[in-house]
């Protein structure tokens, strides 16, 4: 059974469609693309799968559950997790803290439970602790745990933001455009971790990326948009040889 599957979604701002008639198909356990040129509409089907468009049609279901009038936190407690093209981190504190802080939906005990913080408080806090501490050394972030983010260099802040969306601990990851800005050496950085939690996590992986080389090398099925249109969907090597997607997106000489 599909994990995600996204129904005829048609997302419109007034007069411009952003998305038009869309299906696409997340099967659980893969990496999934979605590339295109910019202002094809990648960001935006992000945007519809966690919450924070509702398309202006069709229909987007994650495990028989309807997502498409779902809140950015309904999404997150089914188990679906997004870090930002644009970083999402709290610059003042510290990575710890911020990694803390993603985890607040985990937080199940009440206001004089937390007061005096004894037993269920002082247990879930242990839990996301350990927890947290756990995603900190699979992501190799020890050396910054206790540093601001704000501090931090570029590359390592993506790092964080990726690591802010895995400790939710979430089935589907999706990742709007991990590596942006990153050098060489970041690239592949990031690379290794993306398929490091598809395959040591077991979670499914939504990959929106610019770099054609990374997306061919790792992803198992790639869905190509171009003005909100999917106009190519497939392995990387059928991709490849789309004349559509060689038109609109590689370029033809």
């Amino acid at each position: 059974m599909a994990h995600l599957t996204i129904s005829n979604v048609t997302l419109s701002f007034g007069g411009l469609k952003a998305l038009s008639n869309v299906d696409m198909t997340i099967e659980p356990g893969l990496i999934t693309s979605i590339i295109g040129p910019n202002g094809a509409g990648k960001t935006s089907m992000l945007n519809c799968i966690s919450g924070f468009y509702h398309p202006t049609s069709g229909d987007i279901r994650y495990k028989e559950k309807a997502l498409t009038h779902a809140s950015p936190h309904q999404v997150s407690k089914m188990g679906i997790s997004r870090a930002f093209q644009n970083l999402e981190l709290f610059s003042g504190l510290t990575v710890l803290d911020n990694l803390l802080l993603a985890r607040h939906q985990n937080l199940t005990y009440n206001f004089f439970q937390a007061i005096f913080f004894y037993g269920k408080a002082s247990r879930i806090e242990a839990e996301n602790r350990g927890y947290v501490e756990e995603v900190i050394d699979f992501m190799e972030l020890e050396p910054y745990r206790k540093s601001l983010v704000g501090n931090l260099s570029y590359g390592v802040q993506k790092k964080v933001e990726v690591a802010r969306a895995l400790t939710l601990d979430p089935d589907i990851l999706l990742l709007d455009e991990p590596m942006a800005g990153m050098n060489l050496e970041e690239k592949e950085d990031i690379v290794r971790f993306v398929m490091d939690i598809q395959k040591e996590r077991g979670a499914t992986v939504v990959l929106v990326e610019h770099d054609l080389g990374v997306v061919m090398d790792i992803s198992d099925r790639i869905y190509v948009l171009d003005f909100g249109e999917v106009i190519g969907s497939g392995t990387p090597d059928e991709i490849a040889r789309n004349p559509k997607v060689i038109e609109a997106y590689i370029g033809e000489d």
